[in-house]
């Protein structure tokens, strides 16, 4: 077999890099033990939140045995862990372009597999990168020296790309029992490369940053682009050996597909757009949604813009939804920082069927006050923001995953570098602000969007005119290019 981690795209390893990754692996293996020769049991089940609307099946590994009739002609994985939200929002919006296309998904999270060594090594570095996270935003000397630089350039060389292929060596025994020729789309590359490590024939590697970076790299997979942009950086492999020029990557493994949406979005898109406009006309309550993601950071930040809305909230100028996904303990912090929460705030907390009535009826109906939103289960708390993003006006919202969602978006400061160009990607296709870096220009932007229609309605046009361009069938067309290397 291959060594990916001493060969990337015929450029070759530095020695002392190549066994630093060996190294990486070994340290992997003795912590959580190698079990490359287990043959681990496989069952599907139904998703209790995603079956339902979007036909989800989950992909159970070494837990118990059960039915595991997949689909051989319409099945298509989706690869994801759970890292924060982001990756998790990517592969709702593939499955939903499955499902609307005809297809059959199955939702396959390399980090649930507790009895394996793959969910142990990823559950280790999902943590430390939910700390560095944290860190970054509560002390600015280590996010000026450590955090932003590692998201910038660390993760931007070869040699990380390297270590991350040979850690991936260790995730490869939970693919073992499922049908090799089930197309794969990864949206997180650790699920990529324990696919094609694992023998999967035809594997989709869907990008999910705006910033070219070797962490991404999954040679042997279909590498999937959300913008132009990037292009180039990933042909070229500009800048991740420093300033060595790279030998390219082929032109046959990197696609531009536009921005991974959920088909609902899309194919609601110009009437939600109508009905903003129009509530805007008729000096409705403007719907500003906070959605805070899995690492629960920038609570600060949050609390000032909540604390500005509140006499906008009291006068019916401005109504909020909060999403604090599966972490009830910020919104209880939150109500600590903002007591006026507390005789504002409506909470629809665990209790999915008022969340979906809520969410629909909002999308024709008044809204007005604080509505906050908790879930424990994790498809619930993500796909919550999902269905409110049809009936607010502004997301509000740093420049990660949610900086390619056809609403209007108001982008708070960045954690981690690779993030500003999110921001910029989305200013320069006109839905969404500049990224505020500070919570003064947080607030002005908040203002502008209260105080006058100009922002806001160009925001919505350019929406559509987005949409008339297929800026946003990026899942459309990831599914296709699945699909269409089995039949090739």
């Amino acid at each position: 077999m291959k060594d990916r981690s001493k060969v990337i795209f015929g450029n070759e390893i530095r020695p002392k890099d190549y066994k630093k990754a060996v190294k990486s692996k070994k340290k992997y293996a003795k912590k959580y033990g190698d079990d490359s020769s287990a043959s681990y049991p496989v069952r599907l089940r139904k998703n209790d939140c995603l079956y339902e609307p979007l036909g989800v099946e989950d992909i159970r590994v070494a837990d118990g045995e059960g039915e595991h009739d997949f689909d051989l002609e319409k099945g298509l994985i989706v690869g994801n862990i759970r890292m924060g939200f982001g990756h998790y929002r990517i592969s709702i919006a593939m499955a939903s372009a499955a499902h609307a296309l005809g297809y059959k998904p199955y939702w396959m999270d390399l980090n649930s597999f507790k009895e394996t060594t793959c969910t142990k090594v990823i559950g280790a570095q999902n943590d430390l990168y939910s700390l560095g996270s944290r860190l970054s935003q509560k002390f600015r000397l280590f996010n000026k020296i450590v955090w932003e630089p590692m998201n910038y350039e660390g993760f931007r060389q070869l040699s990380y790309n390297s270590s991350d292929q040979k850690n991936a060596e260790l995730m490869a025994a939970v693919f073992k029992n499922i049908p090799k020729e089930l197309p794969v789309i990864g949206t997180h590359v650790w699920p990529a490369q324990a696919a094609l490590h694992a023998g999967m024939k035809h594997v989709v590697n869907a990008i999910p940053d705006n910033w070219p970076m070797a962490l991404h790299l999954a040679e042997g997979s279909v590498h999937l682009i959300q913008t132009r942009q990037s292009y180039f950086g990933y042909r070229i492999l500009n800048g991740m050996a420093k300033d060595k020029v790279l030998k390219p990557m082929p032109a046959d493994s990197l696609k531009y597909t536009g921005h991974y949406i959920d088909h609902e979005l899309v194919a609601n898109l110009e009437k939600d757009c109508d009905l903003r406009l129009k509530r805007k006309e008729k000096g409705k309550p403007m719907r500003f949604l906070l959605t805070i993601g899995g690492a629960g950071a920038q609570r600060e930040l949050f609390a000032a813009v909540i604390k500005h809305l509140i006499p906008a909230i009291k006068e019916n100028k401005a109504a909020l939804y909060v999403n604090v996904g599966d972490y009830k303990q910020v919104w209880d912090a939150l109500k600590r920082d903002v007591p006026q929460l507390n005789m504002l705030g409506k909470t629809h907390f665990d209790n999915w069927n008022d969340t979906k009535t809520f969410a629909e009826q909002a999308i024709e109906g008044d809204v007005t006050g604080v509505h906050a939103f908790y879930h424990a289960n994790i498809f619930e708390a993500v796909y919550c923001t999902n269905l409110l993003m049809r009936s607010a006006d502004v997301l509000l919202t740093k420049p990660s995953e949610l900086a390619f969602y056809p609403i209007p978006k108001l982008f708070l400061k960045r954690i981690g570098g690779h993030e500003k160009w999110g921001a910029i990607h989305s200013a320069e296709y006109g839905d969404g602000t500049l990224e505020c870096t500070d919570i003064p220009h947080t607030l002005q932007m908040v203002d502008m969007f209260l105080g006058e229609d100009t922002l806001f309605r160009e925001m919505c046009e350019a929406i559509k005119i987005n949409k008339s361009i297929g800026l946003y069938d990026g899942a459309y067309k990831a599914v296709e290019i699945a699909m269409g290397l089995k039949s090739n």
